[in-house]
């Protein structure tokens, strides 16, 4: 069945890819990087690791979709498979970009449905006239799924499957009926809500509805350059590893969005516009918000303290608190605004989740479009439901870590040497420019062939004393053991059907040259 898929502007194609990109660790966790990496010094690696890494790799994955959907592919096996057909090496790296799509929407559902859930309980006023221990004692209870917060029984359960159907339904609707309606309603109202936040937040003032500091000292604080953290590797890894997380590189989701654009549509220009959209939304109105409310409040030494347990703690379990200071009617449109935002980020970018195995399904097989959204459902309703069960345990953690950490440095590393030094650069710079509508820069030939593979091999090296760490440590729960051969057996799965369609596509041929 052949796959007639396509986008229906445009404008839609960016703000989907680039709603792809923004997503919860925009506001949750490039504050807490940036403040744990040397404040306004952090800038200066990310910045280079943006110039040198995520904007090759978005040409780059923009420019292996388009040409593999010129030829009828829209997953990555055989994307990249057409790209180099001698090695069947290719087509089994290419099971990343199926794989990790399906860990990462596993564990990434459920944080998303933790917005829904907080969403309503803001409207509700759950949070007005409690304590600043009740409010952040609520989000232990509400991952227990033995107890019930608000009288819904399996609350964690019921938004999980709430925001699972919901994805499945829009996945269904197709790219330009339904992922693109989402991104052109939800990307605008997500910089509407995170800009009336960052005005709440700068424009705080100390005395007001019991601040202690002005909001400018938070964003002084974030962006006050310590220059002698900057030389450290562990700053630059955790710099790469922000790219990657922002993003949504070594995924295979860009390149199965780009598979869908027109033969001559421009790549480069659209390329650097959702990369750059999704910079000013972490940059400007990702530090502008979580940082300078709560330092506003709690003052910077506990802040500090607070952040080194990551973005979470801040999201769920300090800012609705803090919202209630600022009245009943303020609390809710500031806690819609802050969850709404974060529910947009967050399925925006699970929805670009579902398309690469959609596509695989639908081009391998021949799957109705409306059966392949389902099934993925299916999948991640399995594959997701022991971090709903186990969150406490650690098999979120886990998912996280190997697909959504490892996972993507080493699709990358792979891709990144398969477009420019197997399929080769010269073929590759072609690619890359063919219709655009800006030129670029000739510097990007020498840095996409050298620069950038140097870059995410050097990533790679510095994460393998982590990976070892992580294989090798005991007293884990059997949870996380489980977790791990689930994984394992996802891949293993993903592989065989993999090739179970490469067998297919050359009794094809073979047929067909009868």
């Amino acid at each position: 069945m052949a796959n007639t898929e396509s986008w229906g502007s445009r404008v839609g194609l960016i703000l989907a890819m680039a709603g792809n990109a923004v997503g919860l660790g925009n506001f949750l966790r490039f504050p807490v990087q940036a403040i744990q990496n040397g404040g306004g010094a952090f800038i200066i690696p990310y910045l280079v690791c943006f110039l040198l890494m995520g904007i090759p790799l978005l040409w780059v994955e923009w420019s292996m979709g388009r040409f593999g959907g010129r030829k009828g592919n829209h997953s990555t096996p055989f994307i990249l498979h057409e790209m180099d057909p001698k090695r069947a090496l290719w087509k089994y790296i290419g099971v990343f970009g199926i794989f990790t799509n399906i860990a990462v929407a596993a564990y990434y559902c459920y944080l998303e449905s933790w917005t829904l859930s907080y969403l309503w309980h803001s409207i509700a006023g759950t949070f007005n006239g409690q304590t600043a221990d009740q409010v952040a004692g609520f989000f232990g209870n509400y991952v227990d799924i033995n107890t019930s917060t608000t009288g819904i029984p399996f609350e964690p359960i019921v938004f999980w499957l709430i925001c699972l159907l919901l994805n499945t339904w829009i996945l269904a609707k197709g790219l330009s009926g339904g992922v693109e309606k989402v991104a052109k309603v939800g990307m605008p109202l997500l910089i509407l809500f995170g800009i009336f936040l960052a005005i709440m937040a700068v424009t705080l003032k100390s005395g007001d509805h019991g601040a202690v500091n002005d909001g400018t000292v938070g964003l002084n604080f974030l962006w006050t350059p310590d220059y002698s953290s900057i030389w450290t590797a562990k700053v630059w890894l955790a710099a790469a590893g922000q790219i990657f997380f922002t993003l949504s590189v070594g995924m295979g989701s860009i390149q199965c969005y780009a598979s869908y654009v027109k033969k001559k549509d421009d790549i480069a220009l659209n390329a650097m516009s959702a990369g750059w959209m999704n910079e000013f939304v972490e940059v400007v109105l990702g530090a502008s918000i979580i940082i300078p409310i709560s330092i506003g409040y709690l003052g910077i030494d506990r802040v500090v303290e607070m952040t080194q347990s990551g973005g979470l703690g801040l999201g769920f379990k300090t800012l609705p608190y803090l919202f209630t200071q600022w009245g009943p009617t303020l609390a809710m449109i500031a806690g819609v605004c802050w969850f709404g935002l974060l529910f947009f980020a967050g399925i925006t970018s699970s929805l670009a989740m579902g398309t690469p195995v959609m596509g695989f399904l639908k081009d391998e097989f021949g799957w109705k479009h409306k059966n392949a959204a389902w099934f993925f459902g299916l999948i991640i309703l399995v594959l997701g439901l022991p971090c709903v069960l186990y969150f406490k345990e650690g098999v979120f953690d886990e998912y996280d870590y190997w697909a959504g950490t490892v996972g993507l440095v080493v699709f990358a590393l792979f891709e990144i040497i398969l477009f420019a030094w197997v399929f080769g650069m010269d073929k590759g710079w072609k690619e890359i420019n063919a219709g655009a509508d800006i030129k670029v820069p000739t510097i990007f030939r020498f840095i996409i062939k050298y620069v950038t593979p140097l870059f995410i091999g050097g990533v790679f090296v510095a994460s393998l004393p982590g990976i070892w760490e992580k294989i090798t440590a005991t007293g884990l729960p059997w949870q996380v053991h489980a977790a791990r051969v689930l994984l394992l057996l996802m891949f293993a799965t993903t592989c065989w059907f993999v090739r179970v369609a490469y067998m297919k596509r050359k009794a094809n041929l073979k047929n067909w040259t009868k």
